[in-house]
């Protein structure tokens, strides 16, 4: 039987498991472009809809169960529905939850912030991730009088202009390795942004520092994820992160860590496990006890141009900034990631990486996965993944035939590969992933090849 065959057979049996879904992803699209609002949810031929989640399972409107590795993109550290979280929030209700006034949850949820993230002496809140990494971006250019900005190639830093600069180029397209061009991710992104957004390989401190060389009298800030995110939970090499503080440092550059994601990794995200410090820092996912929050932060000099106290340099408001059920919830959460529970996701993480590479190796099967903690990535490449383009020579098929091979088996990783724990597991409940990804080896083998 032929890869194609065999992923036919597989999405043929999803469709089977799942009809109810179908019909109301048929009647979303009256209503919603392709039946969709968020982008990274969809995935061919429609996908499941969820009726309710509880502890580290999902429930669907046909009645499956699935064991949940992609956990609202890593922002439900804790699972679904806990009842600390859910407590805290019901509380509030009571209590109300917008105004137009400060709010005391406001306070507390900041403190925590700081005190957790030692670069972070003053803090602000908005709505996501992708407000947050796009304030801080504005203040890099405030303090430094600067424009351009300096990402990495395959880094994602949200859904405005400035972030969608060469997140997903096509590789034909995207010109030298070592000196990548600046292309818009679609239409709609104007000449002028572009031209501010320089583009550097990931891991490559000699492309890096070129670049920076080159336009160190124009750069405000290099923005970075600490562990590159959507191009497959790539980590930097030893040295890499030091790197760029060291050279941003010496060239009066921001340096920037994007932590929407990596936040979980330690007490104090990314930062204190690689043992790096940045001059601004943004949060979203879990940072609001999986409601919808974001939230920018820093040296204390740079966070005073949004101080209405000092004339308010930057104007910063939102409906929504610091609501009250996002900032209890946040507390919450926070107060539950301890450095035990912390240790814990991240040794399961750990656990089920080596054991997914041990399946592929005795298989035969060219995988790899990459990762730090409780963040991990499966890869169906032989090549070693280091940064955007080596991750693209992961095998497609391969990874379709294991995502669909693992949905019929009740167990929800994401579709490119990538997968997290989140607090309610234990190491048997984890083991899931290893064991129905056994059970899928000769598929794997089939679509990815092997022995």
């Amino acid at each position: 039987m032929t890869a194609e065959e065999l992923l036919r057979r597989l999405v043929a049996e999803y469709r089977r498991r799942t009809p109810t879904s179908a019909k109301i992803h048929a009647l979303a699209r009256n209503f919603l472009p392709g039946g969709n609002t968020r982008s990274v949810v969809h995935f061919s031929p429609y996908p499941f809809v969820m009726e309710r989640a509880r502890g580290c399972h999902l429930f669907d409107v046909d009645g499956n169960r699935y064991l949940d590795f992609v956990n609202n993109y890593t922002s439900s550290v804790h699972g679904h529905a806990h009842p600390r979280i859910i407590a805290a929030i019901r509380e509030q209700l009571e209590k109300g939850w917008t105004c137009a006034a400060a709010l005391e949850p406001q306070q507390r949820l900041a403190e925590l912030i700081c005190r957790r993230f030692r670069s972070v002496e003053r803090v602000r809140f908005c709505n996501s991730g992708t407000e947050a990494t796009m304030l801080a971006i504005r203040a890099a250019r405030a303090f430094t009088g600067r424009e351009k900005i300096l990402k990495m190639e395959g880094g994602y830093h949200g859904s405005h202009p400035d972030a969608e600069i060469s997140a997903r180029p096509r590789p034909e397209l995207a010109g030298d390795p070592e000196r990548p061009l600046s292309l818009p991710d679609g239409p709609g992104i104007t000449k002028g942004v572009v031209k501010e957004v320089l583009v550097a390989p990931f891991n490559n401190q000699e492309a890096a520092e070129r670049i920076i060389r080159e336009n160190r009298g124009e750069l405000a800030a290099v923005i970075v994820e600490p562990m590159l995110g959507i191009a497959g939970q790539i980590p930097p090499k030893e040295g890499y992160l030091q790197f760029l503080r060291e050279i941003t440092e010496r060239h009066d550059i921001l340096l920037i860590f994007d932590e929407v994601m990596t936040a979980r990794l330690a007490v104090g995200g990314a930062q204190e496990y690689f043992g790096v410090t940045a001059d601004l820092t943004t949060f979203g996912k879990m940072i609001g006890g999986d409601l919808p929050a974001g939230a920018f932060g820093g040296r204390r000099e740079i966070m005073e141009l949004f101080s209405p106290e000092r004339g308010g340099i930057l104007h910063h408001s939102g409906t929504f900034n610091g609501n009250a059920l996002a900032m209890v919830a946040g507390i919450a959460a926070l107060k539950l990631l301890t450095p035990a529970a912390i240790a814990r996701i991240n040794s399961l993480g750990e656990m089920l990486a080596r054991r997914l590479e041990e399946i592929f190796n005795e298989a035969g099967i060219p995988g790899q996965v990459t990762g730090a903690g409780s963040l991990q990535h499966i890869h169906f490449t032989p090549e070693e993944v280091v940064d955007y383009r080596s991750s693209l020579t992961s095998n497609e098929d391969a990874a379709r035939a294991l995502f669909f091979s693992l949905l019929n088996r009740g167990v929800f990783l994401s579709p490119r590969g990538m997968f997290c724990t989140s607090t309610p597991m234990d190491r048997k409940i984890a083991s899931e992933l290893v064991e129905k990804t056994a059970e899928a080896v000769d598929v794997l083998r089939a679509v990815a090849g092997g022995s």
